[in-house]
């Protein structure tokens, strides 16, 4: 994959507006809970400034309503929060698309935050008027923000077709790069783990990756709908017997690929406190919750995954925020850092069960993207990176 990289430009005396994806979240005084999002676009943002840029940095927060300016959805904390991540006073510009006086005045050495881009009119539309305007404010854009990628918007795809010079920042090339290495040309066998409460959200991907896996393992809701579809028993489980036939179809489709499910975790009632009982699937009884997997699938996964090239991981297999039906989750956490293989893992709640059972720095990439890093694995096209590619070709 060819794009154009921030470390490769030029940025001495020039003015880089930074995409990131500063959209982190925030307790009801708005203060923020966690500042992965801000501390992950940090690189960049210091490169840039080193070597003798003026940098501009804008991203969203929440949903604004686009012309309407609210307090709750400035970036007025993020900006405060960078500030004393880099140790100096970073400014806030509210009205920044005519750029201005606060324009005029940056220098080699500055640091500017640009308010929430969507409450811009035509941010989300991809508005080429107001693309262009934001394009004239900088000498080099720079789109660090993957989790966006996804959309076509003003400050993710637009803005790159009329800067002078339009790259990747060390956080997109970072992603795009582990994406392509586990994907594009991966070492065998490639195993994906894809795991949530509802098939039909994944249900495209899960096909797009059967096509091109050794070994596809689904978990949570998803794996309840694959055990229905082989006349299993799920009890009051989370499942869409909707689409039972879809997935039907799937293991049809690609032999071998899916693995059973063997036994089971199962409780009375979604509680923390709740009794767990292991079970094989053939027992689980009518008002049984599947809320985990049980010992003997959890060591076939294990050793699925221990003989990987390639690890891609979206989603917990159990209610792993509950101890007593973590067990699958962390055992296969555990199994994901201790292989070989390259492990790419993506979505929040992928990353909240890395973090707790300790196994960060055993992970071979750490996706900070949601939706952008699960359309990439169904392989479409992401408008900010085709742009990227496209500007590279010339």
């Amino acid at each position: 994959m060819s794009f154009s990289r921030l470390c490769d430009v030029d940025v001495r005396g020039k003015r880089v507006l930074v995409r990131a994806d500063l959209n982190v979240p925030q307790d009801d005084a708005g203060a923020i809970t966690d500042d992965t999002r801000i501390r992950a676009s940090l690189p960049g943002i210091r490169d840039a400034l080193a070597r003798g840029a003026a940098v501009m940095v804008t991203s969203h927060l929440g949903r604004p309503t686009e012309g309407e300016w609210k307090a709750e959805d400035s970036l007025a904390p993020i900006a405060r929060r960078l500030g004393e991540l880099l140790g100096r006073d970073v400014p806030l510009v509210r009205d920044w698309v005519d750029g201005g006086a606060w324009h005029d005045a940056l220098a080699p050495g500055d640091l500017v935050v640009l308010e929430n881009c969507r409450i811009n009119k035509g941010e989300k539309k991809d508005d080429d008027a107001l693309a262009r305007k934001m394009a004239k404010l900088c000498d080099v854009y720079v789109n660090d923000a993957f989790g966006t990628a996804h959309r076509a918007e003003a400050t993710t795809h637009g803005i790159a077709r009329h800067a002078p010079i339009a790259c990747a920042g060390p956080l997109m090339a970072a992603e795009l790069d582990a994406l392509t290495r586990a994907l594009a040309a991966p070492a065998r066998p490639l195993v994906a783990i894809v795991a949530g409460s509802k098939v039909s959200t994944k249900l495209t991907i899960l096909r797009a990756l059967a096509e091109r896996v050794d070994t596809l393992i689904v978990g949570g809701g998803i794996a309840n709908t694959f055990m229905l579809a082989a006349g299993g028993r799920i009890g009051k489980s989370l499942a869409e017997p909707d689409l039972a036939g879809e997935a039907r179809a799937i293991v049809a489709q690609f032999p071998g690929k899916v693995p059973v499910t063997l036994d089971v975790v199962c409780a009375k009632a979604f509680a923390a406190d709740a009794n767990a009982s292991v079970k094989d699937v053939a027992d689980v009884a009518n008002d049984d919750l599947i809320l985990d997997i049980g010992p003997r699938t959890t060591e076939m996964l294990a050793g699925i995954v221990a003989g990987a090239g390639t690890i891609v991981w979206n989603g917990p297999v159990g209610v792993f925020e509950f101890d007593a039906f973590a067990s699958g989750t962390r055992a296969l956490a555990h199994a994901i850092a201790a292989s070989r293989a390259f492990s790419i893992a993506g979505g929040g709640d992928t990353i909240a069960a890395i973090n707790k059972f300790g196994v960060a720095d055993r992970i071979g990439y750490i996706s900070t993207a949601g939706g952008a890093f699960l359309e990439f694995l169904e392989g479409k096209t992401l408008p900010a990176v085709a742009i990227l590619q496209q500007r590279a070709a010339g």
